[in-house]
């Protein structure tokens, strides 16, 4: 009976409704242990397979893997644009400024008519591909920021060409590979960017062998426009003027694109039709559009070249958009300086001008530096590892 009555007794303890839900909340907190362990489980099989290199799991490395790719596809295709285009435009440029033209060795001296004949075929290509894209001509942004660009660069090609009255061509040349230091300046000035001083002595160091390679040339070869008056303080003040137009003109740009969302053709319709307008007034005004017309008329030689000069002035301008754009300034920067002393072998190749020992040195001065922050960056880069939730940072082309 005692037997009996505790049997009863533990079926009745078993029976009672708390006792039959206790038991079914342990059962399920059982399950849900167990699933936990099972979903550790799985996740610590599925971490080394990320390491690996094995399974589904590695879809965002690869993605994360294919971006940097893209990346580095992207750096070639802007700097084998702005290289090749560039290079082919300065080499143009010396022969339309320094080369006479005829039998009565004519030189052409109607900067701004190059100036307009640029502008012109870069708007109307824009404005082209504007119109096959499908895409509205209005303008993003306000239009007084498009004719500020236009007018710092018309204002920076003005004393590009002007400063050739007083200084002689290598003297400029420098003014065009020393363009880092204002562009870090502009860039704290209007973007409020912070460089380090890496980035300052590496300006610093570019800019010196700038100087080394211009400055010591082995011959005597003399701008044809220069008359004498080189260190003129007419002259370096426009040179001076040149540095800083040309880099608030460059830092302004990136600006603009991070403030808008702006499509890169729309950006150059606006800035190219506005200088193109303004370079068309100041011929007009100055008197020099007749006899411009006049003189490519009698020298057929020197139309094929300004087209052949406008065609590659306009490409250039998509590249150094699209290199602003996806890179910055300060790359854009550091681009054009080596570009700089590309077209300077160049020249001396195609115009058979002797390279002084000096000017390699220079050289090695210039790619040195450039080779070094771009290896230095390169391991500060690959230290850091991202972190999973800005994995879809990278899927975004267009960047910052």
């Amino acid at each position: 009976m005692e037997g009996k009555g505790e049997e009863d007794g533990g079926a009745n303890r078993i029976e009672s409704p708390e006792n039959f839900i206790r038991l079914i909340c342990y059962r399920r907190r059982l399950k849900f242990l167990r699933f936990l362990q099972i979903d550790r489980c799985i996740a610590s099989v599925r971490r080394p397979e990320l390491k690996r290199g094995g399974g589904w799991a590695m879809a965002e490395p690869e993605t994360v893997n294919g971006v940097k790719e893209n990346k580095l596809w992207k750096g070639v295709f802007a700097v084998s644009g702005i290289m090749s285009t560039l290079v082919i435009y300065g080499v143009l440029q010396e022969k339309i400024m320094r080369v006479p033209y005829g039998l009565n060795k004519e030189f052409f001296k109607y900067s701004l008519f190059l100036v307009f004949c640029n502008r012109l075929t870069t708007s109307a290509v824009s404005a082209g591909a504007l119109l096959a894209s499908k895409k509205v001509l209005d303008p993003v942004a306000p239009v007084y920021k498009y004719c500020l660009i236009s007018v710092t660069n018309i204002l920076t090609t003005t004393c590009q060409y002007e400063a050739l009255k007083y200084v002689s061509f290598p003297v400029q040349t420098l003014a065009k590979c020393a363009k880092m230091i204002p562009v870090m300046v502009w860039g704290t000035v209007i973007m409020q960017k912070k460089y380090k001083g890496f980035d300052y002595l590496v300006a610093f160091l570019v800019t010196l062998g700038c100087s080394v390679f211009i400055l010591f040339p082995a011959g005597d070869d003399v701008s044809p426009y220069n008359k004498g008056r080189e260190n003129t303080v007419w002259g370096v003040s426009l040179m001076a003027g040149y540095l800083g137009f040309d880099g608030f003109t460059s830092t302004f740009q990136d600006k603009l694109f991070k403030g808008y969302n702006m499509e890169i053709h729309n950006q150059i319709f606006y800035t190219t039709l506005c200088s193109c307008v303004l370079s068309f007034t100041g011929l007009v005004l100055q008197g020099h559009l007749l006899l411009a017309v006049d003189f490519v008329t009698r020298h057929r030689d020197c139309l094929l070249d300004i087209a052949l000069l406008s065609t590659v002035a306009t490409a250039s301008q998509f590249f150094i958009s699209y290199t602003i754009r996806t890179f910055g300034a300060l790359t854009f920067a550091a681009i054009m300086t080596t570009r700089q002393l590309a077209s300077i072998m160049l020249s001396c190749i195609w115009f058979s001008h002797p390279l002084s020992w000096e000017q390699c040195i220079g050289s090695v001065i210039v790619f040195g530096s450039l080779y070094a922050k771009n290896l230095l960056n390169n391991n500060k880069k690959s230290q850091k590892q991202p972190p999973p939730p800005e994995l879809p940072q990278y899927e975004m082309p267009e960047g910052s």
